[in-house]
């Protein structure tokens, strides 16, 4: 006998089933008041399930930006003594380029209801760090002094999480991402990649 598939909706996989559960958890009865044991029970899967997708209860809304930072920041040391403004912001607009609404834009959307505000400034802090990090090192290695190359860091890292996270607020069909981001590079003209 052989087992046919269900027709209709397509079975989720555990890692969607989990922040789907973790969600509704934090909009039900908030961040810090959710635990892992009650995302896993709301899931069905075990705690070991969780931890095979995710490290942590805030991996769940961060590990899709995360692994769109990691290729970034590879891409950015590829560039070498290669690295100016535009593919600079080329591997920066990538990061946000077809970004569907996920964990991390429910959560930006929602930061009071899910009582997250203090959570995303901390760990949206950390992002733009690392990525503002890499940005730097591309610009030093391509000649760029140290302060300078560190406030184009900066200004390129904050104008992608920042983008990200108006995109999030304003909610469908308020233009994309990598719209908001192009606006919010172009406006970094006052400081140019080479000083």
């Amino acid at each position: 006998m052989r087992n046919e598939p269900r027709p209709g909706r397509p079975r989720a996989s555990s890692r969607e089933t989990l922040a789907e559960a973790a969600c509704e958890l934090f909009l039900e009865q908030g961040y810090e008041a959710t635990s892992v044991a009650d995302i896993t029970r709301r899931a069905g899967v075990s705690r070991s399930s969780f931890f095979n997708y995710f490290s942590s209860k805030s991996d769940v809304l961060w590990s899709g930006l995360d692994a769109r930072i990691d290729q970034a920041l590879e891409a950015l040391t590829v560039l070498g003594a290669a690295a100016g403004a535009d593919p600079v912001r080329g591997i920066l607009l990538h990061v946000v380029h077809d970004f569907a609404p996920d964990p991390l834009a429910l959560a930006l959307r929602n930061a009071s209801a899910m009582g997250l505000e203090e959570e995303l400034v901390r760990d949206t802090g950390l992002r733009s760090a690392r990525l503002a990090d890499g940005i730097s090192q591309a610009a030093r290695r391509s000649g760029i002094a140290a302060i300078p190359a560190d406030i184009l860091g900066a200004a390129h890292a904050t104008a992608v999480l920042s983008a990200l996270r108006v995109w999030a607020e304003r909610g469908a069909g308020h233009g994309t991402p990598e719209s908001l981001a192009q606006e919010a590079l172009g406006g970094i003209h006052d400081l140019p990649w080479k000083i």
